[in-house]
Parts: structure tokens; sequence; C-alpha cells
């Protein structure tokens, strides 16, 4: 599972206006690795920041199951990410057509979260100044990689 998103400011203040940041969860750990080393063959850079665990306190809520925005100025980007992975389930029993397994035993799947700001603020070679599809060139890289191109 991939997601993207302009979901904070906070990744742009940790890292600047051309790099995303991105996130993965424990089972996205190789996934991650492999588009990283794609956004750098691709020149469509993409760093990793920690899905800190320690911070995950900080979007419990006492009204609601839990909180959208961390308790604090700091941390946005890390508490945003582990926000949108509590969404992130493991298959319901039987739902990957396998057999049934233990709920004890099922994973999440791999996750990734790419949070940009898509957007330049001037013009580059290959880049004009506006709407910026950052990273995707990465991405698409990766999947090239893993599972073959589209034209044969």
């Amino acid at each position: 599972v991939v997601d993207c998103a302009t979901l904070t400011g906070a990744g742009r203040v940790a890292l600047g206006t051309d790099v995303p940041a991105l996130f993965c969860n424990d089972a996205g750990v190789d996934v991650a690795e492999q588009l990283v080393a794609a956004s750098a063959s691709e020149q469509d850079q993409v760093w990793r920041l920690p899905l800190w665990p320690g911070y995950r306190e900080q979007i419990d809520s006492k009204v609601a199951d839990l909180k959208n925005i961390g308790a604090g100025p700091y941390g946005g980007a890390i508490t945003a990410a582990l926000y949108l992975n509590e969404f992130v389930e493991a298959p319901e029993d039987g739902a990957d057509g396998g057999p049934d397994e233990a709920e004890e035993t099922a994973q999440p799947p791999p996750w990734l979260h790419l949070d940009m700001m898509a957007y330049n603020t001037g013009s580059k070679p290959g880049r004009p100044e506006g709407g910026e599809a950052m990273g995707m060139r990465a991405l698409y890289r990766l999947i090239e990689r893993r599972w073959g191109s589209a034209a044969k």
C-alpha cells in the first residue's frame, strides 16, 4: 500500500521544498529501501523519516478513538504518519484467498507514506515552477523493477 499526500507542512519544514518525507511500517522497510534507491537513480529524491512509536501517544484522544494531530508543535510529520498507520490493517481471515490464519498471526501489508509539498517554488531543468508530482518517477521505477514494465 502506498499513499501520497500533501498532508502536513511539517515534512517540508524538516526536509525543505524539494524532498518528500517517506514513512513505512515494519512490513514496508524492504520496499522503502528499494524506493530510496530508485529515488536516487531517478534524481527524484525521497528521504526516509522514522515512524517513531514513542510519539504514538500524542494522537490518543479523550473523546474519540484517535485525534488527527499531535499534542504539540513538534514531530508533526511523524504524528501524521502514525495516524495514517492506524488505518493500515491486516487482511481479515481468508480475505487474501489463502487459508484462514489465526488472528494473532495476521500482519498488516507493507505500507509506504510519502508526505510531500508537491510544488516547485522555482524552475529547474525538467521541473518547472508550479505543481510537481514529487516521488512519482521513483515510484514508477520501483514498480517497474518489482513487477516489470507494462510495455513488452
